[in-house]
Order: C-alpha cells, then sequence, then structure tokens
C-alpha cells in the first residue's frame, strides 16, 4: 500500500504530465488523476484535494488560486505545491526552490503551501543570488538578463505552434518589460531595482540559458572569475541538483560543442542546474549562465523535488539526474 495519495490537477497538461511522468513508478506514492470529464469539475476536484495528503496544481493562475482557496475553505491539511505563478511572492507561500539559500529546503520541508519557481526565475536566482549574499552585489545593482528557453515552456498552444511550423524560429517577448516572473526575480534576489528582463523561445523543445552579465564595476570589490567560482562553489557545495563548472580555457570545457558553442538545449531530458563562469582576458567583464531545462529543474522537476522533500523522501527520488 502506497505512503501518501498526491492528487496532480490539471494532469493532462504539460507541467502535469511531466510530473506524473517522475512519479508513476514510485512505489511509496498513489496518483489521482482525474478523468477527462471530471477535470473541470469543483465537486471531483475538491473531493480529489480532501482525499490527497499532497496536490500538485499544474494549472493556470485563476484555477491553482482557486483550488488553494477550496483547500482553506473546507479546512483541509492538504499541502499544495503550486506550479503556477500565483503565490510565488505571496504571504504564507514558500518558496520551492531549495537551494536558493541556507534555511530554504529545511523551510519547504515544513511548509504547507509551496509555490514552485519561474523556470527562468530559477536560473537568475542561482546566479544573484550567490552574488547578494556575499555583498559582491548591491540591492540596487542594474542587471540585465538575456534568457532564451525551449519552446515547451510555452505550453501545448505554443508546442503544437512550433511543431506545425506556424512561429518564427526565435522570436523575443515580455516587450513591455513587465513579465510575469519579475516580482519573484526582484524579491528572493532582494534587489531594490528591477532587472531588465529579455526573455527569449528559440526552435527547440526543451532546454534553457539564463545569462548574467557583469562588468567588474559593477562588483563592491576587485575580484577574478577564479573567486566568482569559489562563492558559487561554496554556495552549492553538496547539492545534488546543482553543480558549478570550474574557470578555464574555453577550449578544455568539456560541455560546449566542439566548435565551442554553448547549446541551449544540452541539459534538455534532466533535472539539473549548472553554472558556468566565462570572462575575458582582463577579468573586467563576466559572463554568469545557469543552463536548465525548463521542463526539468525549471518546472516538473522542481515540483518532484519539493514533493520529496515534504514526504519525507531522498530528495532526488524519481528525478532524472
Amino acid at each position: 500500500m502506497a505512503d501518501f495519495q498526491i492528487f496532480i490537477d490539471g494532469g493532462a497538461g504539460t507541467t502535469g504530465l511531466q510530473v506524473a511522468s517522475r512519479l508513476a513508478e514510485r512505489p511509496d506514492l498513489d496518483l489521482l488523476i482525474l478523468e477527462e470529464d471530471q477535470r473541470k469539475d469543483e465537486g471531483a476536484r475538491r473531493a480529489a484535494l480532501a482525499k490527497a495528503d499532497l496536490a500538485i496544481l499544474c494549472l493556470p493562475d485563476d484555477g491553482a488560486i482557486q483550488a488553494a482557496q477550496w483547500v482553506a475553505e473546507d479546512g483541509l491539511n492538504t499541502r499544495l505545491i503550486d506550479a503556477s505563478s500565483a503565490h510565488r511572492v505571496a504571504t504564507g507561500w514558500t518558496y520551492g526552490f531549495a537551494e536558493m539559500r541556507a534555511g530554504q529546503k529545511q523551510a519547504i520541508e515544513q511548509a504547507q503551501f509551496v509555490s514552485n519557481p519561474g523556470c527562468y526565475p530559477t536560473g537568475f536566482l542561482s546566479l544573484a543570488c550567490p552574488l547578494r549574499a556575499s555583498g559582491l552585489l548591491l540591492a540596487d545593482a542594474m542587471l540585465h538578463v538575456p534568457a532564451v528557453s525551449g519552446y515547451s515552456g510555452g505550453g501545448k498552444g505554443l508546442i503544437n505552434a512550433f511543431e506545425a511550423g506556424e512561429e518564427p524560429p526565435f522570436f523575443a517577448y515580455g516587450l513591455g518589460l513587465g513579465h510575469k516572473h519579475l516580482p519573484e526575480m526582484q524579491h528572493y534576489a532582494e534587489l531594490s531595482a528591477t532587472p531588465f528582463f529579455m526573455p527569449t523561445v528559440g526552435d527547440f523543445a526543451q532546454g534553457m540559458l539564463v545569462s548574467l552579465p557583469l562588468h567588474a564595476a559593477q562588483f563592491t570589490q576587485n575580484l577574478q572569475a577564479s573567486d566568482l567560482y569559489d562563492i558559487f562553489a561554496e554556495a552549492f557545495a553538496d547539492q545534488p541538483l546543482v553543480s558549478v563548472h570550474p574557470v578555464q580555457p574555453l577550449a578544455d570545457h568539456s560541455f560546449l560543442t566542439s566548435k565551442g558553442f554553448l547549446a541551449a538545449n544540452r541539459l534538455a531530458g534532466t533535472d539539473r542546474l549548472e553554472i558556468a563562469i566565462f570572462t575575458n582576458a582582463s577579468n573586467s567583464q563576466f559572463w554568469l549562465v545557469a543552463m536548465l531545462d525548463n521542463l526539468g529543474k525549471g518546472a516538473s522537476g522542481a515540483a518532484v523535488q519539493n514533493l520529496n522533500l515534504m514526504l519525507g523522501a531522498e530528495m532526488t527520488a524519481g528525478l532524472n539526474l
């Protein structure tokens, strides 16, 4: 008999399907996924929420807000992981990026309500938070964040459009400079200035590069690329899902292509995040890059990681390393 009942609310969507695939073979879990004719039925959803020990909300923002309200109205002890953007900076919700800073893992373990991070913010915060914690970047740092994601991040509609050849091979969006990920990026990096975020989508299904370009003058002290490596290596020491590549000549980086390119889809199909640090000859400019799968560590993999922490399971159980 399974130890826990897990309800995937929105199990037919891209994130829900990926979560289910990671949990399907777990003997400790019994998955509750509603049939097609019940997925929008309030009674069926409320009953599943009441039955579940933990529910993962793979829903649009409005649906996730509604589900959370039902849990409160019905006085349920059901624990929630919200994969939407509805609760990422909301009071009473714990941000589900375990490696973000000291104590975050323990907070997730104890929380009833956990908000899964956005895919782009996961990459950005993995770069910005260690620098902020070390004092190398001030709160008013004017940060630019160019990034590219695979088209699967846009859900079934964008996936179908790309695969039908209806979209350009590469496009920028969020041109109104008000992307929905900005509040969590600014909040958890503890910035007083909103980052200049430049998201793009390319003609590949899964994968992501999130960059943080910095001039030496933006830091509060003089440093070399090796100093940055030391900061990130310490921040993510003993983290099985986050690793930092040593600073070395480009020709020695085995994760680059044979032509020296950094492929955006190199971690597709995994639940890991990797960080690389590039610099010029004078160490006056630094290009920090976080690599991840937008559907892995950027979405479904993160949800499963948070589920494991909340249920007291091995953190990496069911994940693709």
